[in-house]
């Protein structure tokens, strides 16, 4: 699902409905691990699948980031989520690099 390393966290598999639940908090995890102010990608490379519970999940993260006071973006997003962002009118909403 999530895998850490520094700064970056891989995140790998599913972003859909059955696998919101785990995604959630193995992101909130991997932001609680980064240092105060600091910056964290979550790099979407092999999400092999996403439907509205993974956009869902990533504006979770977002909030949890900002909490947290963690500058949060997110890198190579896949078609599919681009897509699904841009008909839900949220893509300005994603930081991404």
């Amino acid at each position: 699902m999530i895998q850490i390393s520094g700064a970056q966290a891989q995140v790998s598999g599913l972003m859909t409905i059955a696998a919101a639940s785990e995604l959630l908090i193995a992101g909130r995890d991997a932001i609680a691990g980064a240092t105060v102010g600091a910056a964290q990608t979550f790099d979407l490379s092999a999400v092999t699948e996403v439907d509205s519970a993974g956009l869902a999940v990533m504006f979770a993260w977002l909030r949890e980031a900002k909490k947290r006071n963690v500058e949060l973006t997110f890198c190579n997003l896949p078609k599919s989520l681009n897509s699904l962002a841009a008909v839900y009118d949220v893509a300005a909403l994603l930081p991404q690099t």
